[in-house]
């Protein structure tokens, strides 16, 4: 994949991606780990405010983190659309704290037509327990 979207966040490969179009992904301040074709990784690092009254990461958090990630997924394809989420779902599993690394992997599943399908899994920073997975279905729509 040779897209300029894609070389954009090759640039960002061990660093903290800044200067993204989605206002949302540089408040999540996420590490890229890797670009491939239909394939992202991203490592974030939980601060308090992405924290419950619990001191856990927020539930809504993860789906967000999860919903951002697949979205960039489709972004880095240099497609003349865009894809907006129709629907997301997550099945969590296990929880992580301020200070803990998080691990997004996400993966295309289908592209159809009109709709692609989608998936992110939340790991742990040495990927040995899932904490989370969210599987979307993206509408596509022409690119303004």
């Amino acid at each position: 994949m040779d897209t300029k979207e894609a070389a954009f966040l090759r640039q960002f490969i061990g660093k903290e991606v800044t200067g993204s179009p989605s206002p949302f992904m540089n408040w999540l301040r996420p590490v890229m780990l890797a670009v491939e074709d239909g394939s992202l990784e991203f490592e974030y690092t939980i601060r308090h405010e992405m924290t419950n009254p619990f001191g856990i990461l927020h539930g809504g958090v993860m789906a967000a983190m999860i919903d951002d990630a697949v979205g960039a997924t489709f972004i880095v394809q240099g497609e003349p659309v865009n894809h907006i989420t129709i629907n997301l779902a997550v099945d969590y599993f296990a929880s992580s704290k301020e200070g803990d690394k998080v691990i997004a992997v996400t993966s295309v599943v289908k592209k159809g037509r009109q709709i692609a399908n989608a998936q992110c899994e939340l790991w742990n920073a040495d990927r040995t327990k899932l904490l989370a997975r969210g599987y979307t279905n993206m509408l596509k729509i022409v690119a303004p």
